[in-house]
């Protein structure tokens, strides 16, 4: 029988506010309710609305054992159903946000069920270790991207103390400088300036973005426990590397949606992720197409094209012939609505189908889809290699030119696009994918992969088991 909320160990679940983050950690949230933890999940007020918006009005009501919060992020009010630019959420992670969340954390130690843990994002760092420390709650970080970006975002400042950043000026960005072979990072070979976090090339000293990064790796040290949304076989090598320059111990659970695919009944399955409406109606049109034919096409919810772009991935599309589904949100393009046209209708119109969002688990898990077109965030990375779907990679900007790197060059499950896209190469690249000798051994690969992740996630396999000691080892550690 379930324990009442007064003696249920009270887990506060914070994200950075973006939709990849929010993700994770809510998925890690439902994971620790169901191992009987009372949870109080904590959005900024202009995320919440987005939830309710695209969730619907009563998708926060939560169960009585897991509760929705909102803090306000000190940003002006845009209006906007988009993500916040990530100078204003850094500016406000580092001066706005640590009042509002002790005070939400004495607010919830005064009701029957006193917060026992802390599970942050590691991106929030800089405030919430001050919190718990404060009030004396033990934290544990969890950063919400691969090991090998956790690695990179750690080695900062070696960069600045090797002279390598801040760039000297822009043009180091075009005259190869970023072709500066990084050869000190453990766990790490044969890599580039520019297959690090893209946040390091910045000619400002005082880059807001690239400091509060490398600071919020940093305070990896503060925490009782790391959390990286991974599993050990596919990041053996970072993870020991980590360990062993991490006092705190580190666990890597994930996937998560496999742990979550294990509980029985869940009461929390119905319980959306997504900030944007999801359309649905794709998943008919997929069930249509036979299998392993379908090229997937979703940016993300970050990543923004030119015009120029967007026609040029149109076109390359457009030239393989092979039939796509591409996700197009209504902010993609800069400054521009998110028009193809007419021509490339009428050409694709019997084998293409556009959505401005969808729930794209499912989608990838589709037996119709044979590859993924995607800008290597990481959700998206371990969701196809989940689903194994092998992935071709234009990598963006943050730890997607990391992502991007391993998925291509470690792993072996993906092919990446210059980012001068040129419609030739994207159809070249994508018909390798779909049909070539290249893509078969790929697909090999990624169900390799998927295979090593289920093992993973199954009763005795290493993430299942990471979940288990992070709980008794960590989060219940100061309960009797």
């Amino acid at each position: 029988m379930a324990s009442s909320n007064r003696t249920k160990p009270h887990a506060v679940c914070i994200p950075g506010p973006a939709q990849s983050h929010i993700k994770a950690i809510l998925k890690l949230a439902k994971a620790l309710h169901h191992r009987g933890f009372h949870i109080t999940f904590v959005n900024t007020e202009f995320n919440h609305k987005r939830f309710l918006k695209s969730q619907g009005p009563n998708s926060l009501n939560g169960l009585p054992d897991f509760r929705f919060e909102a803090i306000p992020d000190g940003i002006p009010e845009s209006g906007e159903d988009a993500t916040q630019e990530s100078t204003l959420v850094c500016e406000s992670i580092r001066n706005h946000l640590l009042a509002p969340f002790r005070d939400l954390l004495i607010k919830l130690n005064s009701t029957s069920s006193p917060v026992t843990c802390i599970v942050s994002d590691g991106l929030l760092s800089c405030f919430t270790t001050t919190a718990s420390e404060e009030l004396g709650i033990p934290i544990v970080l969890f950063y919400t991207v691969s090991a090998c970006s956790f690695m990179g975002f750690r080695k900062f400042r070696t960069l600045l103390e090797k002279g390598l950043v801040p760039l000297k000026d822009e043009t180091c960005l075009t005259n190869g400088f970023l072709d500066n072979a990084i050869e000190w990072i453990p766990g790490k070979k044969d890599m580039y300036l520019r297959d690090l976090p893209s946040f390091c090339r910045t000619t400002d000293p005082n880059d807001i973005v690239f400091n509060t990064v490398m600071e919020a790796a940093e305070k990896a040290n503060k925490a009782s426990a790391v959390v990286l949304h991974t599993f050990d076989a596919l990041e053996k090598d970072v993870l020991e590397a980590l360990s062993s320059s991490i006092s705190p111990p580190i666990y890597a659970i994930g996937p998560l949606q496999l742990l979550l695919n294990q509980i029985p009944e869940d009461p929390l399955k119905l319980m959306g992720y997504s900030l944007w409406k999801e359309e649905t109606d794709c998943l008919q049109w997929l069930n249509s197409k036979a299998p392993n034919t379908i090229v997937y096409v979703n940016f993300g919810s970050i990543a923004v094209l030119t015009p120029e772009q967007l026609l040029e991935f149109g076109w390359g599309l457009a030239n393989t012939k092979l039939p796509f589904f591409w996700v197009i949100r209504p902010d993609l393009v800069i400054g521009k609505s998110t028009i193809l046209p007419p021509e490339f209708e009428a050409e694709t119109k019997d084998r293409g189908l556009i959505a401005s969002w969808c729930p794209q688990e499912q989608v990838l898990n589709h037996p119709s889809v044979g590859g993924f077109l995607t800008h290597s965030g990481w959700n998206s990375s371990i969701e196809s290699v989940t689903a194994g779907v092998p992935m071709v990679c234009w990598p963006f900007f943050a730890d997607q030119h990391t992502n991007s790197y391993y998925t291509c060059n470690e792993w072996g499950i993906g092919m990446e696009i210059n980012n001068k896209v040129k419609r030739d190469n994207v159809e070249k690249i994508v018909k390798e994918l779909m049909e070539g000798d290249k893509g078969k051994k790929m697909k090999n690969k990624v169900l390799e992969w998927k295979k090593l992740a289920e093992e993973a996630t199954a009763p005795h396999g290493s993430s299942s088991k990471n979940l288990k000691d992070l709980v008794n080892q960590v989060l219940l550690k100061k309960r009797t």
